[in-house]
């Protein structure tokens, strides 16, 4: 049976490595960088409102199923 190394390519600074103790990064380093774009708002989710045709649509269905405002 042969060894297989299974290697990653780290998302921040794209150097592979094969040590999973940081995974999904190369690095404490590296998993420190991402933490920072974490918290000062470099990642986010879009927030997308639904229009007033949306929001009935989705009350008209929730109805439908049995699922009240109350």
């Amino acid at each position: 049976m042969s060894n297989v190394v299974k290697t990653h390519k780290c998302p921040i600074c794209k150097k592979i490595f094969t040590d999973e103790k940081y995974a999904p990064f190369c690095s404490k380093r590296c998993a420190d960088v991402d933490l920072g774009r974490w918290f000062n708002g470099s990642y986010a989710v879009p927030l997308v409102e639904p229009d007033e045709l949306d929001t009935e649509e989705l009350n008209e269905i929730a109805e439908s199923n049995g699922y009240t405002d109350e």
